[in-house]
């Protein structure tokens, strides 16, 4: 008891050093958006590798090759190039240790030959297990069918199993596993950042307030003239040509801060789910919503019938199907206006309805035109 007191006691003055770095960082105003958040040059972008290879070392957890003829296949063609043929005639052999896998790879902006990046391996038979394999040298290629890396080296799986008795445990997935650095570089993909007299800034989400903001800030701090929004997600500006000043000059762009604004109003709905995000901008007008339940039960109850004795007839056993209808009375509710977040929460929460029943409940609203905000379905 003592030892628990002695413990509360040196508690106390944690919780209370937590609680008011908490309240200072809510007293804090919210910093503003920089445009490297909201933005990115265009044509400086990541492209996407693949290539088709086999990791070898596994312990018996491979593909099988009398089912899987393509990873013998893809073995056979790699002992060809490594200067060893099969006999004539000769059977593939049972190649368990063997996993034939797609590797997969982002190929950054600006990557120079040398470089290293990571690289995901997957299987694509039937191998149990990727763990303790090595990948060997993968061409990874782009779009254009040309060879841009090549990939090597040993796997991380992050995930464990055992089987034992017809019984088996698994953690995570085991046909996966990644290469920290694991392709290196050969070609470089060439970028339009360093062509012309202007570049071009894409933002993320299309906004016509948010492109002139962008344009404002730029023109504010380079001179006016220097940018032009050309539309809703585009905005372009002109640009020193010398490398060294251009890389300069978009650092500082970047960190450009943009007066904070209120973002467009969206409801987002998930039908899978029945999951709804609403951002601070949504409000609700006045309206009045009717809201009430049909439950339907159908019960089925085993029925058999027997023959009469002497009659050479055969039991049967017949399903009796009941079905019942109830339907709760509605109830209409006012729904006040609602100018925050906040109220319009709390009045939805007043309707009592599940997630899957607010989905036509705001569509509804929204076709009543007292939703204020833009009904994304996704």
């Amino acid at each position: 008891m003592l030892l628990a007191t002695m413990v509360a006691m040196k508690t106390l003055p944690v919780l209370r050093c937590l609680l008011c770095l908490l309240l200072a960082a809510l007293a804090l105003p919210a910093q503003a958006l920089r445009i490297k958040e909201i933005a990115a040059v265009q044509g400086v972008r990541s492209n996407q590798l693949s290539g088709y290879g086999l990791v070898v070392g596994l312990d018996g957890t491979g593909d099988q090759s009398t089912q899987m003829p393509f990873t013998a296949q893809a073995m056979s063609n790699y002992l060809l190039q490594m200067g060893i043929s099969l006999p004539p005639g000769t059977s593939a052999p049972q190649l368990k240790n063997v996993a034939t896998v797609v590797v997969t790879a982002q190929l950054p902006a600006f990557a120079q030959p040398g470089q290293h990046i990571d690289v995901s391996v997957s299987s694509i038979g039937n191998a149990k297990s990727l763990k303790g394999g090595t990948l060997i040298t993968t061409p990874l290629r782009g779009a254009d069918g040309e060879i841009y890396a090549l990939a090597q080296g040993n796997l991380v799986v992050g995930g464990a199993g055992a089987a034992a008795g017809g019984s088996r445990v698994q953690i995570n997935h085991l046909s996966a596993g990644r290469i920290p650095e694991g392709a290196q570089v050969e070609r470089g993909v060439p970028t339009p950042f360093l062509d012309g007299d202007t570049i071009t800034l894409g933002l993320n989400a299309s906004d016509f307030q948010t492109a002139r903001k962008v344009a404002q800030a730029i023109n504010a701090r380079s001179g006016p003239g220097t940018a032009t929004a050309l539309d809703a997600r585009t905005v372009q500006v002109r640009a020193p040509s010398a490398p060294g000043a251009r890389v300069g000059f978009v650092a500082e762009l970047e960190e450009l801060q943009l007066p904070e604004s209120t973002p467009a109003a969206k409801v987002v709905i998930n039908a899978r789910t029945g999951s709804i995000v609403l951002n601070q901008a949504v409000t609700l007008g006045p309206c009045a919503i009717a809201h009430g339940n049909l439950a339907i039960t159908i019960s089925s109850t085993p029925v058999i019938s027997q023959p009469n004795p002497l009659s050479r007839g055969e039991t049967v056993v017949a399903q009796k199907s009941d079905i019942t209808i109830q339907q709760q009375g509605g109830q209409v509710l006012q729904m006040p206006a609602a100018p925050q977040l906040a109220d319009v929460v709390r009045a939805l929460n007043a309707l009592g309805a599940t997630p899957q029943d607010l989905l036509a409940i705001l569509q509804a609203i929204k076709a009543a035109g007292a939703l204020n905000a833009e009904l994304e379905v996704i």
